[in-house]
């Protein structure tokens, strides 16, 4: 890493690749909506829900929320439960808790409709330094940065760091860099160029885009050979695999009696330890410390494996169609079409969609 070869001859080279950069972002940048606003509360809203999602998946996410809470007094009034349902598919669901706290956390301090100040906004629930420096640079065009990912990869190879930017001493050395880095005059727009070139342009792999790329003259990583290598993560940790089987109890049958569909029943729980999808609901569930036996399996077992992004669940649901509902601790006895009004795990939506035709429709 040769950081201090990029900032020798500092005030040119940065009026260069500003430039380039831009240049670039003008003629490429996605139409997007939160770009065409200054509202801080859409601005927060987009950047929560693009945290561990792409773009092309939180659009439709955002338009519904904003469609449905359309400023930061109604996303207070509404109940978590409401939120979540919302938020179901998307995954990473502390998210939305955290959203819905800050939300009735902003609202009881009087900062609605958005707060300005850096400090209150990095207070909130969810709030790291990275959002919080997004949002008031682009609400607000304050001197902050914002670094997600792809910012890391593009900083990483323009000052040719190997310094791991998912640890502490990374993150405290990226930061600095980019404070080095930020056009101070222009931090919006300086923000998001450099996180769309990282998102559309600088991409994890290169391809030829390196031979012309726009920033070719500034980028240390182009000129040490050393691009493609970067940036350095530390070591993922290993996945954890998990075992579970799933009980879906079936009372009644779908028949028209008189002309309409008598109700089928089921029964559901809410997961109220602090573990994957809480607050969330699902079939009653036991976990295994192992593979379960396959002997008995009978014709309504379905095997299913679902990947989170530290563990591997390995899961069976079982299709019970019952005369009378057993007595399960912490369960819910609902109607099958009412299924849809409850915030559903990503497995268990996978499940209904998957197993369509062994269900109640």
């Amino acid at each position: 890493m040769q950081i201090c070869d990029f900032f020798c001859n500092f005030a040119p080279k940065m009026e260069n690749l500003y430039r380039q950069l831009y240049n670039w972002y003008a003629q490429n940048h996605r139409d997007l909506p939160w770009r065409e606003t200054e509202d801080g509360y859409a601005i927060w809203l987009s950047e929560i829900i693009l945290q561990q999602t792409r773009v092309a998946q939180g659009l439709e996410y955002y338009r519904r929320f904003i469609a449905r809470w359309p400023n930061v007094e109604a996303l207070a009034k509404a109940d978590e439960a409401e939120v979540l349902r919302e938020w179901q598919g998307l995954g990473y669901y502390s998210r939305a808790r955290n959203l819905h706290k800050a939300a009735q956390m902003i609202v009881a301090n009087g900062w609605a409709p958005f707060p300005t100040r850096f400090e209150d906004i990095r207070s909130l629930p969810g709030i790291g330094d990275y959002t919080a420096g997004a949002i008031v640079s682009f609400a607000y065009n304050q001197p902050y940065p914002a670094m997600d990912g792809n910012v890391y990869r593009v900083v990483a190879r323009l000052l040719d760091i190997d310094e791991a930017f998912d640890t502490s001493a990374g993150k405290k050395l990226f930061h600095k860099e980019i404070e080095r880095l930020l056009d101070r005059e222009n931090p919006r727009l300086f923000n998001s160029a450099i996180m769309e070139f990282g998102a559309l342009y600088c991409t994890p792999v290169l391809g030829d885009n390196c031979s012309i790329c726009p920033l070719q003259a500034q980028c240390l990583g182009y000129a040490h050979g050393t691009a493609e290598l970067l940036p350095v993560r530390k070591p993922r940790p290993k996945v954890r695999d998990r075992w579970f089987t799933y009980h879906i109890y079936i009372k009644g049958e779908r028949l028209k009696v008189k002309g309409e569909r008598t109700p089928v029943y089921t029964l559901i729980r809410r997961r109220e330890a602090k573990d994957i999808w809480y607050h969330l609901y699902e079939f009653p569930c036991e976990e295994h410390s192992g593979v379960q036996s396959t002997e008995h399996r009978v014709q309504t077992d379905f095997p299913f494996t679902h990947l989170l992004s530290h563990q591997r669940l390995h899961a069976r649901y079982i299709i019970h169609k019952v005369q009378k509902m057993p007595e399960i601790p912490g369960t819910l006895v609902i109607r099958w079409d009412e299924l849809n009004d409850f915030a559903l795990s990503r497995l268990t939506l996978r499940v209904l969609d998957t197993m369509r035709a062994s269900l109640p429709r």
